[in-house]
């Protein structure tokens, strides 16, 4: 049965969450979309869905970001950091972003581009557009504290975006007519006394809350959420194939489970007004 959409003068926004390796499930779901022939026009995105936002506006295919994810190694011993501010280099990932973006910005793609992260000296968040090199911003909003070194972008240190906004999903509201996100982040589940007996354990706990919280009022605003269920069972940092292409599966199929029920939301027009983008930072 066909079940491919038409749109007729609608724009299509599209926010992807962070979520490490994990991110290899917006991958899925932008294969699910391409199916469809859904038209993303414009794409906000926070550590691993800056990467995958970032490729896919480029033009890449999602089996190239898909081979993509699986080529670079972030955890090589050559990347080890010989700074106290992370363990790695995160200037090592900048080299891997040279040999596909060069010098180009945010405002040389085709499809519009937000990119999230957190300004470490301000403490505030920041949305990277259209005249910032997008090799820069996306390695800032990757930069995951104690993991990966801070990055210099144009005279300021940043960091992961997800520590203040993992799913900038108001980023667009307002700059397209339909709103699809893809929130890799289950919520901060109930979790036992003993399994908070090591710092790290600890510090973890504290983050999941925190995004959570956050990530629950983004929800809201989207007009299709793609919360994968299944993607609970697998790790920020999965290096595996295997576990690798599962994850994109999760995120294929939980886009196409959902997909019968916003269908006609798709094909229904909107009256739009869309925000300055000076409102938003």
């Amino acid at each position: 049965m066909e079940t491919r959409v038409k749109m007729v003068n609608k724009t299509i926004g599209l926010a992807l969450s962070g979520g490490g390796h994990k991110g290899l499930a917006h991958v899925g779901v932008l294969k699910f979309l391409q199916e469809q022939q859904i038209d993303i026009q414009i794409i906000s995105g926070t550590s691993a869905g800056a990467i995958v936002g970032s490729l896919y506006a480029l033009g890449k295919s999602p089996n190239e970001i898909l081979a993509f994810f699986r080529s670079v190694n972030l955890f090589n011993v050559n990347h080890l950091s010989l700074v106290k501010s992370g363990l790695f280099n995160a200037d090592k990932f900048m080299v891997y972003l040279d040999n596909i973006f060069g010098e180009m910005c945010l405002g040389d793609l085709a499809k519009e581009l937000y990119i999230s992260a957190t300004n470490m000296e301000t403490g505030r968040s920041k949305i990277f557009g259209r005249h910032t090199k997008i090799k820069e911003a996306v390695v800032a909003s990757c930069a995951f504290p104690g993991i990966f070194s801070p990055v210099k972008v144009e005279g300021e240190i940043y960091s992961d975006g997800g520590i203040l906004n993992n799913f900038p999903v108001n980023v667009i509201q307002g700059r397209c007519d339909y709103l699809i996100g893809v929130n890799l982040d289950r919520g901060a589940d109930y979790k036992s006394a003993k399994e908070f007996a090591l710092l790290p354990q600890v510090a973890w706990r504290a983050i999941d809350i925190m995004m959570a919280q956050n990530a629950a009022m983004q929800n809201r605003l989207c007009d299709w959420l793609i919360n994968p269920e299944k993607i609970v069972q697998y790790n920020t940092f999965e290096i595996s194939d295997k576990r690798q292409q599962e994850i994109f599966q999760i995120g294929y199929q939980a886009a196409k489970r959902e997909f019968h029920k916003v269908k006609d939301g798709l094909m229904r027009n909107k009256n739009h007004q869309p925000e300055s983008p000076s409102s938003w930072w």
